[in-house]
C-alpha cells in the first residue's frame, strides 16, 4: 500500500507541475502558424471499422472539418455483417477504384478500394475480416503519408485536435515518434453531424464514475509516465506514429491489446537500436468515445483489457529489469506487472481476508477502519486531483454543478465500482490462464446525432 500511494503521489505531482508549466499559455497562435507552416507533416487517418453503422457517419464527419493543412481518410471495413460499408458508399458518394497497395505488412485479403467523389482525400478498403490489428495493418498499406493516426470508428475528434497531437513531433525533428491524445466519454453529450455541440454528464452513475476514471489515467497516469519517456500505452483510440518505425517493428499484431502490444515492441526498438527517441503524451487534444452503459459490457471491456496487459508484459517479458533497456526495463515493466497487473489480485485476497477474518473473529478492528479510511481518503484525493486537474488545465466541464456530480460520484468508488473493476480483472487474469481468448462482442448505439 505505501508503495502503491508513493508511485501514485509522485505521477500526481509530476502531473501538476507539467500540466502548471503549460497553463495559461496562449497556444492559439502557435497553432495558427502550424496551419500555413511548410514544416507541419501530411498525415493519414486510419478508421478500422467493424459493424460501426450507428457512429460511423458521424465520426467520419468529425473528420471532415477538422483543422490540419494535409491529411487523407481511410476507413477499413473489416468484413462487417451490418451495413457500414453500404452506409458509408452511399453518404459519401463512394466509388471503386483501381488503387495500387503496397503490401508492407500482411493482412487477410482485400476484397475492393474506395474513393468518394465529394471527398477526393477519403478512402474506403473492403476487406476480409481479420481483427483491428489486421485492419490497421491494410490501412498502414494504403497510406501514403510518413505519419498515420489511428481513430476508433465510435469516436469524435475535436477540430483542432490534430495540430495539438502532431506538435511536439514537428517541433521535435522527429525524435518524438509517437504521440497520443485525451480520450473523454460522449454519453451525455450532445453531438451533430460529427461535432461536439453541448457538454454534459451522463445520468447513470457507472459512466460517470468512467469518466472520473478516463481523467485519472490520462491527466495523471499518462501525464506522469510521459515526462520521462516511460509512456507503454498510446490510447487506441486516438494515437499518432511515424508509419516508418512502425513497419520496421512489424506493425500491428494480432493481439487483445494491440495499442499497448505495439508501443512496447516500439520501446524495444529504439532501445536495441540505440536511438534517441520519444513516445509520449499530449493532455490537451481530445477525442470522445462512446464508453459502456452496462455491467455486462463494461465486465467484458475489462477483462479485455487485463487480458491485453498481461499479453504485452509477457510477449516482452525479456525487458523486465533487463537494464539494456533502461528505465523501460527497470521501472515500466515492472509497474506495470506489479502494480496494474498483479494488483487487482493482491487486492482480492484483501477483500477475502478481511471477510473472513469479520467472520472468524480475528480482525484488529482499530486498525481495519484505519486501513479502510486511508484507502477511501486516498482514492477520493487522487480522483478528485484529476477531476481538478481537468477543470485547471483544460476546462472541459464547464458548469459548477459537473464539478459537484464527480466530487460527490469518487468519493463511492471504494464502495461498489473499485471492487466491481478488480473482480473483473480477475476474471480477465483467469480467463488467460484457461487459454479463453478474444474480445467479446460491444454493442454500439453511437454517440453522434445525424
Amino acid at each position: 500500500m505505501i508503495i502503491i500511494i508513493v508511485v501514485y503521489g509522485a505521477m500526481l505531482v509530476i502531473s501538476l507541475l507539467n500540466i502548471r508549466k503549460n497553463y495559461e499559455l496562449d497556444e492559439f497562435e502557435p497553432y495558427e502558424e502550424l496551419l500555413q507552416s511548410e514544416f507541419t507533416k501530411p498525415v493519414s487517418i486510419l478508421v478500422p471499422a467493424y459493424n460501426e453503422s450507428a457512429g460511423i457517419y458521424g465520426s467520419i464527419r468529425s473528420l471532415i472539418s477538422i483543422e490540419y493543412p494535409e491529411y487523407e481518410i481511410i476507413i477499413i471495413n473489416d468484413g462487417s455483417k451490418d451495413d457500414t460499408l453500404e452506409k458509408l458508399i452511399d453518404r459519401f458518394n463512394m466509388v471503386k477504384i483501381n488503387r495500387v497497395i503496397r503490401k508492407q505488412l500482411d493482412t487477410k485479403e482485400v476484397k475492393a478500394v474506395y474513393q468518394s467523389t465529394i471527398y477526393p482525400y477519403m478512402y474506403v478498403i473492403d476487406k476480409e475480416n481479420g481483427g483491428k490489428a489486421d485492419a490497421l495493418n491494410a490501412g498502414i498499406n494504403l497510406t501514403k503519408y510518413p505519419y498515420f493516426c489511428s481513430l476508433d470508428g465510435d469516436s469524435i475528434i475535436e477540430r483542432n485536435a490534430f495540430l495539438k497531437v502532431l506538435k511536439p513531433i514537428i517541433e521535435s525533428d522527429d525524435e518524438v515518434i509517437a504521440s497520443g491524445g485525451s480520450v473523454r466519454i460522449a454519453n451525455g453529450c450532445e453531438i451533430q453531424n460529427g461535432e461536439l455541440t453541448k457538454i454534459d454528464l451522463p445520468k447513470k452513475p457507472l459512466v460517470v464514475m468512467q469518466i472520473i476514471e478516463y481523467l485519472r489515467a490520462f491527466l495523471t497516469g499518462r501525464v506522469g509516465l510521459s515526462e520521462n519517456n516511460l509512456l507503454l500505452i498510446v490510447s487506441g483510440a486516438f494515437g499518432v506514429f511515424s508509419k516508418k518505425w512502425v513497419i520496421e517493428a512489424g506493425g500491428y499484431a494480432h493481439t487483445v491489446g494491440e495499442d499497448m502490444e505495439l508501443v512496447v515492441r516500439l520501446h524495444r526498438l529504439i532501445k536495441e537500436k540505440k536511438e534517441n527517441k520519444k513516445i509520449i503524451y499530449v493532455p490537451d487534444p481530445v477525442c470522445w468515445t462512446e464508453a459502456p452503459e452496462s455491467i455486462k459490457y463494461l465486465r467484458r471491456q475489462r477483462k479485455r483489457w487485463h487480458k491485453g496487459l498481461f499479453d504485452s508484459l509477457w510477449k516482452h517479458r525479456k525487458l523486465m529489469f533487463n537494464p539494456k533497456y533502461g528505465s523501460i526495463g527497470m521501472f515500466s515493466m515492472p509497474y506495470f506487472f506489479f502494480v496494474e497487473f498483479l494488483g487487482p489480485f493482491i487486492e482480492l485476497i484483501g477483500y477475502i481476508i478481511l471477510i473472513l477474518s469479520i467472520f472468524a473473529g480475528s480482525i484488529y478492528l482499530e486498525y481495519a477502519i484505519i486501513f479502510f479510511l486511508l484507502s477511501l481518503i486516498y482514492g477520493s484525493i487522487y480522483s478528485m486531483a484529476s477531476v481538478l486537474l481537468e477543470e485547471w488545465s483544460m476546462e472541459r466541464y464547464p458548469k459548477v454543478k459537473h464539478f459537484v456530480i464527480l466530487f460527490l460520484v469518487s468519493i463511492t468508488e471504494t464502495f461498489w465500482y473499485r471492487p466491481l473493476t478488480v473482480i473483473w480483472r480477475v476474471e480477465g487474469m483467469l480467463e488467460m490462464l484457461i487459454g479463453k481468448k478474444g474480445w467479446g462482442e460491444m454493442v454500439r448505439k453511437g454517440v453522434s446525432n445525424e
